[in-house]
């Protein structure tokens, strides 16, 4: 059996993130632009999967299951990048931790969920939302980069904007992050069961 075009796409944003990691790390001329642009484009094959694979009945449950880890690793990659470049703010390594907290756990229950009862969990509306705030929030760390870096334009009022701006939707996005992974963690008590 072949694989479906949505699931295709959630394949083509697992094989853009190294690929995005690269530009984003590796200096060469406007590396913050096309490292910008790469992730963006990713981000859009996530909306664009979602939306095929629910108008078309394409949902599968790999594709339930994919989707959301190929957006971990993307989101995952452009904060880990931002600490590995040095300089960022104490918030963003504050909210790496906060995010890949959850994202361990809330996979390893879709694991225990999958082994335990075959059910696979998809995202929820509230975990839809985090990803899509981090993703702005990452685009808008990039586009700051992008002025900043690759274009030379740079003065206080700006640099406090970008920071301000930044800091507000990372913060929803982590707010985001605890409030899905509480969902989840609500919606599959029965599969938690120490004891077994």
């Amino acid at each position: 059996m072949s694989m479906n075009t949505p699931n295709k796409l959630t394949i083509a944003r697992i094989i853009a993130t190294p690929v995005f990691m690269a530009t984003l790390l590796i200096e060469f001329p406007y590396h913050f632009t096309v490292s910008m642009f790469l992730f963006i484009a990713a981000s859009l094959t996530d909306m664009i999967d979602g939306k095929m694979a629910r108008k078309h009945d394409l949902i599968t449950d790999f594709g339930k299951f994919l989707d959301p880890l190929a957006d971990k690793m993307l989101t995952t990659a452009a904060f880990l990048g931002f600490i590995a470049m040095g300089g960022v703010c104490w918030q963003i390594t504050w909210i790496v931790f906060i995010v890949l907290f959850r994202e361990f756990l809330i996979s390893s229950l879709r694991l225990v969920t999958v082994s335990s009862g075959g059910k696979v969990v998809a995202a929820n509306i509230w975990g839809k939302l985090k990803t899509v705030t981090q993703m702005v929030g990452i685009i808008l760390v990039l586009f700051a980069y992008v002025v900043m870096e690759d274009f030379g334009i740079n003065n206080d009022i700006l640099t406090t904007a970008f920071y301000v701006l930044n800091s507000i939707v990372l913060w929803i996005s982590a707010v985001l992050c605890v409030i899905s992974g509480a969902i989840y963690l609500v919606a599959c008590k029965e599969y938690i069961d120490p004891s077994k």
